[in-house]
């Protein structure tokens, strides 16, 4: 069972790891989405197409603010990244503690 539970814990490791790093991307979009950034830069686009299949469905649920277009989405999609990241690694951790 303690190969399992390593296992486990190496998977909540990464997964914790990920999910952060997805967050620091999206904040990272919606401050470049600030400044004029240059659309055709590599980094620019990379980060536009790690972030937007995590934006796109908060997007569609979520109408721009009409004062000013206001993108809402990196908002509700860090909330609810934070809060499987919470739930999720929590969970994980309870599990890998049972299997020690």
């Amino acid at each position: 069972m303690f190969i399992l539970a390593n296992f486990l814990s190496a998977v909540t490791y990464v997964l914790d790891w990920l999910l952060g790093a997805l967050v620091i991307v999206i904040a990272v979009r919606a401050v470049l989405s600030w400044v004029n950034a240059d659309p055709y830069n590599g980094l620019v686009r990379a980060i536009q197409a790690i972030s937007e299949p995590f934006l796109r469905p908060f997007r569609s649920l979520l109408p721009p603010w009409r004062l000013g277009g206001i993108d809402l989405s990196p908002i509700f999609a860090i909330l609810a990244i934070e809060f499987v990241r919470r739930f999720l690694i929590a969970s994980l951790w309870d599990i890998v503690a049972r299997l020690h």
